[in-house]
């Protein structure tokens, strides 16, 4: 190799270490592809015999650039406020539909005075209101009586005799209509003068009368035991079957809650005692009446043919009359039944022989 050829060679490999330096020093590596170009570039002036300081490296000419493209910068997150979760409902303990649930959805306020309170201010007792041809009273003792049977020329309406399975005292009471026909009574479950005091002084006489002959509102009972009751609520008597006490509870409850009517305090306590017992008992919505005809009948018991039949007296003979059965019952003389001082046929609405069977 001749002297000229080795010193370009020289020139050339000094110039390409230059180079390779002043790469490195950019943060590219030598083996990279750009790097190696970029000193057969820089090789090139040597050859020519040019100064071996590398010029700067411009954008285009083969030398790679770091991105000028900016790494985005997170926004700073301020603090969040806590937003406060809206209040939610308290879940009902039990189902919706149930008694329990709706009696505690009673509301609940203080006894109103009785004052004012008047039987007659629910109209007349046991009218015909769902028009019918029959009268309440004997709508649901053909509702709740069983081998029952009709007095004759009443269109299938008046029931002369059954039996009732009676639920307030889980004993039969057998009913023979006459003298005794008290030992059967039409039960208010929300008694009138209850109502009265918790919501029915502010209704009208439609809404009042429709309160009185609501088949919701009205079973048979035992006589002495209705007697008993008097206008308590569930706070203050409660059947003592107690294997009825739910259902009679639920109907209290399906009853106030139907016509809107409130609840003591304690009465709603002893209302949701007794239907924790049954939690899964449903709300009643209605113990329709067959109508005319439609009793449970059977056949008449033996005492029904021997009894004579007593023609009530003449009004006129009543000696201590009463204005009606508010004033019977306030002189302790109602029931007032035939050939009783009192008795007339105003008082007898069904004229079974007995007038003001029932308290006002």
């Amino acid at each position: 190799m001749s002297t000229g050829t080795r010193s370009r060679v020289a020139a050339l490999a000094a110039g390409a270490l230059i180079v390779v330096g002043a790469l490195a020093g950019c943060g590219i590596s030598a083996g990279s592809p750009t790097g190696a170009s970029t000193a057969a570039q820089g090789a090139g002036p040597e050859v020519h015999g040019r100064s071996a300081t590398p010029s700067t490296p411009t954008h285009g000419a083969g030398v790679p650039t770091r991105s000028t493209t900016p790494t985005p910068t997170p926004a700073p997150t301020s603090a969040r406020t806590a937003t406060p979760e809206p209040a939610s409902k308290p879940t009902p303990p039990h189902g919706a539909g149930s008694a329990l649930a709706a009696a505690a959805a009673l509301p609940v306020k203080g006894r109103a005075p009785r004052t004012g309170y008047d039987r007659d201010d629910f109209g007349p007792a046991w009218q015909d209101v769902d028009r019918n041809g029959c009268d309440t009273r004997n709508d649901i003792l053909g509702r709740d009586l069983v081998d029952a049977g009709y007095k004759p020329r009443t269109r299938e309406c008046v029931l002369a005799y059954g039996t009732l399975h009676d639920r307030y005292s889980g004993h039969d009471v057998h009913f023979v209509r006459g003298p005794n026909s008290a030992d059967v009574q039409i039960d208010h479950v929300v008694a009138l003068s209850d109502a009265w005091q918790k919501g029915a002084q502010q209704w009208d006489d439609e809404r009042r009368a429709a309160f009185a002959n609501d088949p919701l509102n009205l079973l048979a009972a035992d006589g002495p035991l209705n007697q008993s009751k008097g206008d308590g609520d569930a706070a203050t008597w409660l059947p003592p079957h107690k294997a009825f006490r739910c259902e009679y509870v639920a109907r209290q409850v399906a009853v106030k809650t139907r016509y809107g009517l409130w609840v003591t305090r304690a009465e709603s306590a002893a209302m949701q005692r007794v239907l924790s017992t049954c939690p899964t008992r449903k709300l009643p919505t209605g113990d329709p009446v067959p109508g005319p005809g439609g009793a449970k009948l059977g056949r008449a018991p033996a005492t029904q043919a021997t009894q004579p039949p007593r023609e009530p007296p003449n009004e006129a003979a009543s000696d201590v009359p009463y204005a009606n059965c508010t004033a019977a019952w306030a002189a302790g003389a109602a029931p007032v039944r035939v050939g009783d001082p009192g008795y007339s046929r105003r008082l007898d609405r069904d004229g079974d022989g007995v007038g003001c069977e029932f308290r006002p």
